[in-house]
């Protein structure tokens, strides 16, 4: 369900892999079966005529924000099993509700957290589990990124309040999913938030928070979508009882600086990964890791990367966030 930037990226990585099918694609009725797909593919513009006609195993929802939560739930009642793109819903309340139709038609629910598989946040991931950091004492989470008037005028639902949710949901889940990833949930958030260089938007553009994780690390969080010309950093700084570490470049794709104790990890520069839409870029392009681990999932093969219990925690760590305003 939808055929945008990221519905693009998801059929493109469905058709190369050699255990998926491409069956068909759905988007809005002023669009006609867009040029690219393979004639094989039908194309709908009614979602519930999609899904009562055609044989689908699974359904990739790669529609705008405020759509997730119903998309999902038609999919589900129709016993598919779901991709939903980030953010998994714009409130946990409905992440419960997708939780609980999953359970109830023996489905699941993939989220879409695509920086996970990203090779640094691996390597730092590995060294966290086998305690080789010790004590975390801060973590430092730099976003700056690029969003032009072109890119919201794209799309009608950007910038919205309510169909958008706001940069935390929209720009920088993937970096609120990896702190969750990497160091747990959060708690004693305060934040401040500020719209400098967006007049013809409904949120803001600039933020930063100060936060604590369930063990005692304090938590800098900032990000804006005013970095001028082009996206500039995507970076985490951990500071350790053993070492200190940096996951750095524009999408998590480096490891710039690492000082640690008995441990060196390998040099990791990922080049040319980023999704590119043209006129921006977004985050590390991981789509074809993503639905390989739902395949192999489902295959018995793998275990889920992100599950909807952990969707629906990130979403939880931005309502706070937002809530401490």
């Amino acid at each position: 369900m939808g055929y945008g930037n990221i519905g693009k990226r998801h059929a493109h990585h469905i058709l190369q892999h050699k255990d998926a099918i491409l069956k068909a694609v759905c988007d809005l009725p002023l669009f006609e079966k867009p040029v690219g797909l393979p004639e094989e593919v039908s194309f709908y513009t009614d979602i519930e005529t999609m899904l009562a006609k055609e044989e689908i195993d699974i359904v990739n929802v790669c529609t705008p924000n405020y759509l997730h939560h119903p998309h999902t739930l038609m999919a589900l009642k129709h016993k598919m099993h779901v991709v939903c793109e980030k953010p998994m819903a714009l409130s946990t309340m409905e992440c419960e509700e997708m939780i609980q139709s999953a359970e109830e038609n023996d489905r699941q629910v993939f989220v879409v957290k695509q920086n996970r598989f990203n090779e640094p946040v691996q390597q730092v991931k590995k060294l966290i589990e086998n305690n080789q950091l010790g004590r975390i004492f801060l973590i430092n989470v730099n976003c700056f990124w690029n969003r032009n008037e072109h890119y919201y005028n794209e799309s009608l639902w950007r910038g919205k309040k309510k169909e958008d949710g706001g940069c935390l949901f929209t720009q920088f889940s993937h970096f609120v999913d990896i702190l969750y990833y990497l160091f747990g949930d959060i708690l004693d958030c305060k934040g401040i938030l500020n719209n400098f260089n967006h007049p013809y938007i409904e949120v803001e553009d600039n933020g930063s928070f100060i936060m604590k994780t369930m063990d005692g690390a304090i938590v800098n969080f900032n990000f804006s979508t005013c970095s001028h010309e082009k996206n500039m950093e995507g970076a985490f700084t951990i500071i350790a009882e053993h070492g200190t570490v940096k996951i750095g470049g524009q999408y998590l794709n480096t490891i710039e600086y690492q000082n640690i104790k008995q441990v060196t990890l390998p040099e990791i520069s990922i080049q040319s990964k980023s999704n590119d839409y043209g006129k921006y870029q977004g985050s590390m392009s991981n789509h074809d890791k993503m639905i390989d681990n739902v395949i192999m999932t489902l295959q018995g093969k793998e275990t889920i990367m992100a599950n909807a219990q952990e969707g629906k925690t990130v979403v939880g760590m931005i309502e706070k966030m937002y809530a401490s305003i």
